[in-house]
């Protein structure tokens, strides 16, 4: 159960334009936006950060939620993983991939490109300063602008899975969310 409570536009009507945009660009109210609506500032900024990130990036979508699943094992955010696994498999990874996103190192399910996101995934969540030879890898595939939206991927989603946990948001939906 959420720390806060969960928001709607029951509770905050004056509300009820940016409630309409996150419904709009996410398809429904999450427990995490109904988290958020909390400060409705954070909460619009949240999203236009987000949608950048899963709608209007050039970073392959794969690529992106290798990264996001990867960030959700390495936390142990339940709720952001099971929230992608969904949008990786639509976006090519295989279930065996998904299953196998805690042991990769040991893996012979990636290719030099996944291993290359995992491991720069691994170095920012895990060490914050990436070592040059794992960039180097990134940069034989990636140009500047996926490098840049493949960093704020995985930054942004390390404070999903933080604020999730330390908020202890569920994931199940409340009726009508």
């Amino acid at each position: 159960m959420a720390r806060v409570p969960l928001q709607d536009e029951t509770t905050l009507p004056a509300e009820a334009a940016l409630i309409g945009r996150i419904r709009a660009e996410r398809g429904k109210l999450l427990n995490l936006y109904r988290t958020l609506l909390n400060s409705p500032p954070v909460a619009e900024g949240w999203l236009k950060l987000f949608t950048a990130i899963r709608q209007q990036a050039k970073l392959d979508a794969r690529y992106r939620e290798l990264a996001i699943l990867r960030v959700a094992v390495i936390n142990g955010a339940p709720y952001e993983f099971k929230a992608h696994v969904p949008h990786g498999l639509k976006a090519g990874l295989s279930e065996a991939q998904i299953d196998e996103l805690g042991h990769w190192t040991v893996s012979e399910l990636f290719d030099a490109n996944e291993r290359a996101v995992l491991a720069y995934t691994d170095g920012m969540t895990r060490d914050i300063r990436v070592a040059e030879p794992v960039v180097a890898a990134l940069k034989r595939f990636l140009d500047s602008r996926e490098l840049v939206e493949l960093t704020a991927t995985i930054g942004g989603y390390n404070l999903v899975s933080r604020f999730l946990e330390a908020m202890q948001v569920d994931h199940e939906l409340t009726p009508g969310g």
